[in-house]
């Protein structure tokens, strides 16, 4: 079984969002025809909403399709362990043309509480910046409950907010808890833990395309917020070195990685117990695993699974890559929740 499989790359899906722009098509993707393409998601496991594998044999299969088949081979044993069929990360890219909802998303203790099996916590990684575009991340300072019931009631919920205007490379950590919202102008890359659940705490009294305005999820928010204080930076702090692997992000649920490059590369992966995921963030790209060579470019990634003990990556010019696996070296072997837990989210657009 383990020679029958190759790095997977997969077909976009795309969401129609109120927010949503166009820049997308920028990167040679094409979903007319939707008007407000606001995400693309570049792998997914969410019921309902599973990716496809584009390339060999394994194509028009979806993702927990392939997991079910080769199991740890192409995950790692642990995380088959934990997740079975479900894919542990949900990869997004986001196009915000006008203003995100301000949200919160609840941690595991939280969510498993509401009959969820985890929370969300994500990162991003700024692909496009307008000049003036801005993000929130956290509470400028420790804010009580109480200050921030009587903020959001008197519509002066963004004063107490931690605000930043991001450049083209910057990476923002949002953990569970944290209240956070993207602004218009930004293109970012975001890496979560597979969940759709989202608190929605402020939408700007935005109508729906229906002429209402969209549901807000103000207790469920209550229990689920940080009001500690973020800053005086929400970005974090990394060094890019060329032709170098750079951690920006190292938590229980993934370990992401900036690959900086311009000449080709060889990854040892036989340290590595999980799958590989690589997402071209900038630039041409190839993976080449398994004796198979898999081209990207800007906005798709490559499932390198599991059993693979090296890659090779190339590109044409100077190209970015994010690395993403999970750093499993402290984790039992638990069962899993065989519970249709995906059956219980609690979704919302953001």
């Amino acid at each position: 079984m383990q020679s029958a499989l190759y790095p997977l790359k997969f077909l976009p899906l795309y969401k129609n969002v109120i927010w949503g722009g166009n820049r997308l098509k920028d990167y040679g993707f094409n979903y007319d025809p939707l008007p407000n393409c606001g995400e693309l998601w570049a792998l997914s496991s969410v019921e309902g909403h599973e990716s496809v594998v584009a390339n060999g044999f394994l194509a028009e299969n979806t993702l927990n399709e392939v997991v079910e088949i080769y199991m740890g081979d192409l995950v790692g044993d642990k995380v088959y362990n934990r997740y079975g069929a479900e894919f542990p990360l949900l990869v997004k890219l986001i196009d915000a043309a006008r203003d995100l909802s301000i949200q919160v998303h609840p941690d595991d203790t939280l969510a498993q509480r509401r009959g969820m099996p985890r929370g969300k916590t994500e990162m991003w990684y700024v692909m496009q910046a307008d000049p003036e575009a801005q993000l929130i991340s956290g509470f400028r300072r420790d804010t009580t409950p109480e200050e921030y019931t009587a903020a959001l009631q008197s519509g002066h919920l963004t004063d107490l907010l931690h605000a930043e205007r991001p450049a083209p490379g910057d990476v923002y950590f949002i953990p569970a808890g944290r209240v956070h919202a993207l602004g218009k102008g930004l293109m970012v890359a975001e890496i979560q833990q597979t969940s759709d659940c989202t608190y929605r705490i402020y939408d700007y009294d935005r109508l729906d395309k229906d002429g209402r305005k969209r549901q807000l999820h103000t207790a469920e928010a209550m229990d689920a917020i940080d009001f500690s204080a973020v800053g005086p930076h929400a970005a974090t702090r990394y060094q890019p070195r060329r032709n170098q692997t750079v951690t920006l992000a190292d938590c229980p649920y993934f370990t992401t990685r900036l690959i900086d490059f311009d000449t080709p590369m060889r990854k040892n992966l036989e340290e590595v117990d999980t799958f590989v995921l690589y997402l071209c963030v900038d630039g041409l790209a190839a993976v080449k695993g398994l004796e198979t060579i898999v081209p990207m470019h800007t906005g798709e990634c490559v499932l390198v699974p599991a059993v693979a003990d090296s890659v090779e990556l190339f590109c044409e010019g100077p190209a970015k890559l994010l690395e993403v696996t999970i750093d499993t070296s402290g984790w039992t072997d638990a069962p899993r929740d065989e519970g249709d837990w995906l059956a219980r989210f609690v979704g919302a657009e953001a």
